[in-house]
């Protein structure tokens, strides 16, 4: 009697993508199987996409396909590089001049602490003991007129969260930038500004997420937000 081991469901296929150089990596890259799955590269070329035994991939850059390389071929599935016949900048190249001509979110945002450093830096006073040169124990009479200071306490505290507001609202402009999300989905205005809006993830995802998986989030809202742009042009 014969026994067929089942055949294994979808797991990863990772790797990155490099150009014909072998040296710079290939920024946003498609990575396509044949099973429907779709993953695109990060600024350091790496890839992560789901595949199973039977599918092929393939990878896009420009508009341009490359030949489809069958799952069941490749030996190494952590490590699956691929060269493509291009050429690109280095990231750095293409930064150095905006970096000269405009400050980055990091430079503001350090900026912003320094200025409202007594605003950030600010805990709500309480009352702390002093310990005299005699051994008597007391209070700091500025202390305890700050204590009391509720108004002022509280004006600064709201104050504080605003700020902190402001700062993560910033963080998230600066990762979910226009041209940022255009450049991944391919979409134009007015149909860009629609999905800005109504695909802004909040700062908890955007801080903790890595940059394969924030591309793959955009990428996969991009596919959700057609389809519906066509189920409501159908209607």
């Amino acid at each position: 009697m014969l026994f067929f081991l089942p055949a294994k469901s979808q797991f990863l296929l990772s790797g990155r993508v490099f150009d014909k150089s072998k040296i710079n990596y290939v920024e946003f890259a498609r990575v396509i199987s044949t099973g429907g799955n779709i993953a695109l590269t990060d600024s350091m070329g790496r890839y992560a996409i789901e595949v199973k035994n039977g599918d092929s991939v393939y990878f896009v850059y420009d508009h341009k396909p490359t030949q489809k390389f069958a799952v069941n071929g490749i030996s190494n599935y952590d490590n699956f590089n691929v060269s493509l016949h291009i050429n690109v900048t280095s990231k750095y190249s293409l930064l150095k001049e905006v970096i000269v001509q405009s400050k980055t979110y990091r430079q503001d945002s350090l900026e912003n602490r320094q200025h409202y450093a007594q605003v950030f830096n600010f805990q709500k006073p309480g009352l702390v003991t002093q310990t005299g040169t005699d051994g008597t124990v007391g209070f700091d009479a500025n202390e305890i007129i700050n204590t009391f200071r509720f108004r002022r306490n509280k004006r600064i505290k709201a104050f504080q969260r605003r700020l902190e507001k402001e700062e993560e609202d910033k963080y998230v402009d600066y990762r979910f930038s226009k041209f940022f999300v255009g450049r991944i989905t391919g979409l134009k205005s007015p149909a860009l500004d629609s999905f800005l809006v109504k695909y802004r993830p909040d700062y908890e995802f955007v801080s903790q997420s890595t940059e394969l998986d924030f591309n793959q989030y955009v990428l996969d809202a991009s596919y959700q937000f057609r389809k519906l742009f066509m189920l409501q042009q159908k209607n």
